[in-house]
């Protein structure tokens, strides 16, 4: 799956950035896929868990704690 670049670009521009290339949107997307992917597995893991099929917000908001824990 390849994120969509007028989302990522629009993300960089918020940040600050005045123009964004084609490139870097397409770096980050990637690198946010990868980011996203990581995260889901731990929430998926975590719901499993506690006996749950339904990923909740909770279980996203651990599993990127536990990620800013690691790195």
């Amino acid at each position: 799956m390849k994120l969509p670049l007028a989302p990522v670009d629009k993300l960089i521009r918020k940040a600050g950035a005045y123009r964004v290339s084609e490139d870097a949107a397409e770096a980050l997307g990637e690198h946010l896929e990868e980011v996203i992917q990581e995260i889901s597995r731990e929430a998926i893991a975590l719901a499993s868990h506690a006996g749950r099929k339904t990923i909740k917000a909770e279980d996203i908001e651990l599993a990127t704690k536990r990620r800013e824990k690691k790195h």
